[in-house]
């Protein structure tokens, strides 16, 4: 997930929240809000 997050920085992304979570050690689910805001899942 850190790697997720230094690519959704370097595109651009500037979202705190989106970046802190990538970032932090999870746990990282299936259902992730990150993951799926990225999927354009709901």
């Amino acid at each position: 997930m850190p790697i997720l997050a230094d690519a959704l920085q370097d595109s651009g992304c500037c979202d705190d929240q989106v970046l802190t979570h990538c970032r932090g050690p999870g746990p990282h689910v299936r259902g992730c809000f990150c993951v799926d805001a990225i999927l354009g899942k709901e």
